[in-house]
């Protein structure tokens, strides 16, 4: 009887401590960001900054002027020019990242092909001046429906603030697709917010 009983106390003992392996939290999600959850025309609060999504613009090619001249860029996926409002909360600081992360899990930096174009990050970011910014991202086009915008004040929020922004407030037809413009021209001054 002492020796079943030694088995079974054995067998919890591996059964618990499996239970406690397969639970423990990973390093990443240890470390990852500290994440505050929005939606479109929602001001999400973070540590350092806040931001609100006001409006997402699908296109086929992006243009801007740039030293005079008009440049077209095309993709292969879809443009998405997301409109932003960016402020700080206590002290300066500035924003870096900005991700668009599709449905499926993929994630899409914000595009490097439009350059040094004002408006583009790293934002430097004043308590009580908000600024309004467009980030343009290249992605595919089955990555908008469920989609949700990144935000962080680092390239690795490791311990840091970020917003994940819904992305659930643009225009589409009836059969849920984006409505999807041939060309957005990212160099216009971008309208306030709610007009």
């Amino acid at each position: 009887m002492r020796r079943l009983w030694n088995i079974v106390v054995i067998l919890v003992a591996v059964a618990l401590l499996y239970g406690m392996w397969v639970t423990k939290p990973r390093y990443g999600e240890l470390t990852g960001p500290i994440v505050s959850y929005g939606k479109m025309h929602d001001l999400v609060h973070t540590r350092e900054f806040e931001v609100k999504l006001n409006q997402v613009t699908f296109a086929r090619e992006l243009a801007y002027t740039q030293f005079g001249k008009e440049k077209v860029l095309t993709t292969s996926g879809l443009w998405v020019v997301a409109a932003v409002e960016l402020a700080a909360t206590t002290k300066s600081t500035g924003v870096s990242s900005a991700i668009w992360q599709g449905p499926t899990g993929l994630r899409f930096e914000q595009s490097n092909r439009v350059g040094w174009l004002a408006g583009q990050p790293p934002f430097m970011l004043e308590p009580g001046l908000p600024k309004r910014v467009q980030l343009a991202f290249e992605i595919m086009p089955d990555q908008v429906n469920g989609a949700t915008l990144l935000v962080s004040a680092q390239l690795d929020p490791s311990l840091d603030s970020e917003a994940r922004i819904a992305v659930d407030d643009f225009k589409k037809f009836n059969d849920g697709q984006p409505l999807i413009v041939d060309r957005f021209d990212i160099s216009r001054p971008q309208p306030a917010a709610g007009s």
